[in-house]
């Protein structure tokens, strides 16, 4: 029985987090040990994320640590008018393939756009998975950093986001007023 705990010890992973203060509220940042963001997550409940990080990272070990990897700091640094910030922040992704192919499409939108789903679900290949686009879309573990508020109506209009409307809002707002003269809205089809 010894070895067995000792082997289930050796396996399990490492995570650290810490917290930032943003113009949209406290975030949290949950980290690898290799330096890949897993997690970010507004704080407005701290079961919340902690529930989030069991369900996607199960048993892994979660320890405090200040900014670690320097995602505090590249995050500071977009919320300061930095737009290539969040691009260079690593991510791992540890969703089915399905919302890892919509996570890794979300993550190329290009800063100051938007996208709708249906251009999105194109975008993939999967021109009829619209709803299942918008599920991967709002089961992003990784708000902000992958871009699941660049993804809007096919009318233009706001459409839900797990930090709430208000936050995709000042985001959208935020990245139109440093890309400008890039901003457009994709034509759906």
């Amino acid at each position: 029985m010894e070895i067995w705990g000792a082997l289930l010890m050796a396996e399990r992973e490492n995570l650290y987090f810490d917290r930032i203060e943003t113009p949209i509220g406290k975030l949290v940042i949950v980290g690898d040990a290799q330096g890949a963001m897993r997690v970010l997550s507004f704080d407005d409940d701290d079961r919340d994320w902690r529930a989030a990080c069991e369900r996607r990272l199960p048993g892994a070990a979660l320890t405090a640590r200040r900014d670690p990897f320097g995602h505090v700091s590249m995050l500071k640094a977009y919320f300061k008018g930095d737009m290539e910030a969040l691009g260079r922040i690593p991510v791992v992704f540890s969703g089915t393939p399905f919302q890892n192919k919509v996570w890794k499409a979300l993550r190329k939108i290009p800063i100051g756009t938007t996208t709708s789903y249906g251009a999105l679900a194109k975008k993939i290949g999967e021109p009829k998975a619209v709803r299942a686009v918008g599920l991967a879309n709002g089961s992003n573990p990784i708000g902000v950093v992958v871009p699941c508020h660049r993804v809007i109506g096919s009318d233009g209009s706001l459409t839900g986001y797990g930090g709430g409307l208000p936050r995709k809002k000042w985001l959208l707002d935020h990245e139109a007023r440093h890309c400008a003269p890039q901003f457009r809205l994709e034509a759906s089809a």
